[in-house]
C-alpha cells in the first residue's frame, strides 16, 4: 500500500474511533476537514497534508481525554 492510501485508511479508521467512542467529539470533525479544491485538474492533496490531518484528529482526542480525566 502507498504511503497516500495507508494515510487515508488511518484517517478513516481515526474518525470511526472519534464517532464510536467519542461522539460529543463529532462536532469539531466538520471544523477539521480537509477543503478539496473543486476543481479536478487542480485536485491533489500532499503526504504531508494528510498527516497534519491525521495528527489533528488524535490532538483532539488526546486534548479531551486530558480534560476529561
Amino acid at each position: 500500500m502507498d504511503a497516500i492510501q495507508e494515510l487515508l485508511s488511518k484517517i478513516t479508521a481515526k474518525t470511526r474511533e472519534i464517532e464510536e467512542d467519542y461522539p460529543e467529539l463529532q462536532k469539531y470533525l466538520d471544523e477539521q476537514r480537509i477543503t478539496l479544491p473543486k476543481d479536478n485538474n487542480e485536485t491533489h492533496i500532499d503526504k504531508q497534508s494528510l498527516e497534519d490531518y491525521l495528527n489533528s484528529l488524535q490532538s483532539l482526542i488526546d486534548n479531551y481525554e486530558k480534560e476529561n480525566k
